[in-house]
């Protein structure tokens, strides 16, 4: 349960570095709460977390071919598209997160997420 939370809160700072850095990627507006942009954030860190534990398998393994043939390049589009996907999944949801367009704005942010993400899990512990 532990290891979960950490995950999650890995998650949530690296999706609230991109929604701050790229201008592209909006979480819960400026005239929100900041309770209201927290509980934002913690869901679309789940919705996040979910997708990569299950669907972004499944897409490494069908774009393998792609993957090998540009040395590992073509996993930033992936990593755009788990993106892309959370967007598309939090409108569903109603969460106010949404990634503008799928090429720019949806690789820079998957470039930082996974930029804050190892830097957060070589600070936090994981088991």
């Amino acid at each position: 349960m532990k290891s979960l939370a950490i995950k999650v809160l890995v998650n949530g700072v690296g999706l609230w570095l991109a929604a701050y850095l790229v201008q592209g990627i909006h979480l819960a507006g400026s005239h929100a709460s900041t309770s209201s942009q927290l509980v934002t954030l913690l869901w679309v860190a789940v919705i996040f977390g979910v997708l990569n534990a299950v669907i972004k398998p499944i897409m490494t393994v069908l774009s393998l071919p792609v993957i090998i043939l540009t040395l590992g390049l073509f996993t930033l589009v992936v990593n755009a598209a788990m993106l892309q996907l959370t967007s598309w999944f939090a409108g569903q949801f109603n969460l106010a997160f949404h990634v503008d367009q799928f090429f720019w704005d949806a690789v820079i942010g998957s470039i930082i997420i996974t930029i804050a993400s190892m830097i957060m899990r070589m600070v936090l512990p994981d088991d």
